[in-house]
């Protein structure tokens, strides 16, 4: 009996596990595309792709159904690497077909590397405004800032996922800890009766200044809709050496920041999504809708946009349409939407460092596939010249000599 490393490896090498791992990823990506109208296409990423396993819900139990995105494609990558260490010998013949293969390698890897790595964001620019940071699509952040000084304001940002645990924060900029109460991932804002009872439980989950004193809280449901997104809440206390300065309700809907003075100092907070500040400023000088003549079939948007950095390295105009993004400080800028009547542009902003990878492995397949074919072409011609030779050069029989000698 083979010991139990050898049938593993025998396994592993296997065309038949190749087989059932191509079967499986059909089967992921056929019920990711029906789930992805009840999820969304973050969701669908996340639970199928980006996971080891797919599970479902027994009750209140979670039950594994299904090996995700992460488990099929790491078995498939070693699949393919094991065959060409054990069964592959490299000669010239099969030069073409082992370079096909570690393009499908290296396809997996940047796969890999792009769930883990690539990060987007997204930029919304009026016309005439300049920004320098980029917004997260699911990602917020609660943003104590430092308003004193006119000139810049001084920010702390606090992620979302301390607030979601409770998590005290004392940061060395702030005169004061920062006290999650209560979080809630998605939230319903309503004007608060004035009649509404101060006293009991319920009390501590009320803020007691700014605009949460007059604005309600409630949860609902958390939605993973493309055309929705959730508007989390949170309250949250400041509390000094001195005592409480009070707790503030703060969430995403709300259109303007939350002032108060400690310490002779004016602060600001706000619950905002996610920034991530670029060191160049994009200011937007035209947005183009064109439609076909006489319809209003969209034909093409474009952001004329004007790209300078503080020490003037670079101070130009650019162009980012539908098919052409602008690549600039490692991030690609693509034009995704528009708004306010054709006033604001919306930028997809993506950062991927494996994104060149794809290409490299794209064209490794194709000149792999490529020179394989050429080959086994050439052999075939070769071998079809040479009959030919032969059969020119061969001695005629003549039948009749031969029954007469006989």
């Amino acid at each position: 009996m083979k010991p139990v490393l050898i049938q593993l490896r025998d396994i592993l090498v296997s065309l038949k596990l190749t087989i059932v791992l191509l079967a499986l990823s059909l089967l992921l990506v056929f019920a990711a595309t029906l789930d992805q109208v009840n999820l969304g296409i973050w969701a669908v990423q996340e639970k199928y792709f980006h996971s080891f396993v797919i599970f479902g819900r027994l009750g209140n139990w979670a039950v594994p159904l299904f090996p995700g995105g992460y488990s099929i494609g790491g078995l498939l990558l070693g699949n393919l690497i094991a065959a060409h260490v054990y069964r592959f010998a490299f000669t010239w013949k099969k030069a073409g077909i082992i370079a096909t293969h570690a393009g499908l390698i290296l396809l997996l890897i940047g796969e890999l590397l792009s769930g883990w790595w690539q990060q987007e964001y997204h930029m919304r620019i009026a016309v005439g405004q300049t920004k320098t940071y980029a917004e997260s699509f699911r990602l917020n952040e609660l943003a104590v800032m430092d308003v004193t000084d006119a000139s810049y304001d001084d920010v702390v940002a606090i992620p979302e996922s301390l607030l979601q645990h409770k998590t005290v924060v004392q940061h060395p900029k702030l005169p004061f800890r920062v006290v999650p109460k209560t979080y809630y991932p998605n939230a319903e804002l309503a004007v608060r009766p004035a009649d509404a009872d101060d006293a009991g439980p319920a009390a501590t989950r009320r803020a007691t200044a700014g605009f949460g004193r007059q604005v309600a809280v409630a949860p609902v449901p958390m939605t993973d809709r493309p055309d929705e997104r959730n508007q989390p809440a949170a309250i949250v206390e400041f509390v000094a050496a001195d005592g409480s300065l009070g707790s503030y309700l703060v969430s995403t809907q709300f259109q303007a920041a939350q002032e108060f003075s400690y310490g002779g100092r004016t602060w600001r907070i706000a619950l905002r999504s996610k920034r991530t500040y670029q060191p160049f400023a994009l200011t937007l000088l035209k947005f183009s809708h064109d439609r076909y003549a006489g319809t209003d079939i969209p034909k093409n948007f474009s952001s004329r946009l004007h790209l300078r950095t503080p020490g003037g390295r670079d101070d130009r105009d650019v162009l980012i349409s539908m098919n052409n993004p602008l690549r600039y400080g490692g991030l690609t800028f693509y034009q995704a939407g528009f708004e306010n009547d054709d006033r604001t542009t919306i930028l997809q902003v993506v950062r991927n460092p494996s994104w060149v990878i794809p290409y490299v492995a794209c064209a490794m397949m194709t000149l792999g596939l490529a020179f394989h074919f050429a080959a086994h072409l050439f052999a075939f011609l070769r071998r079809r010249r040479t009959g030919r030779v032969v059969r020119a050069t061969a001695p005629e029989v003549n039948p009749t000599r031969e029954l007469t000698a006989v």
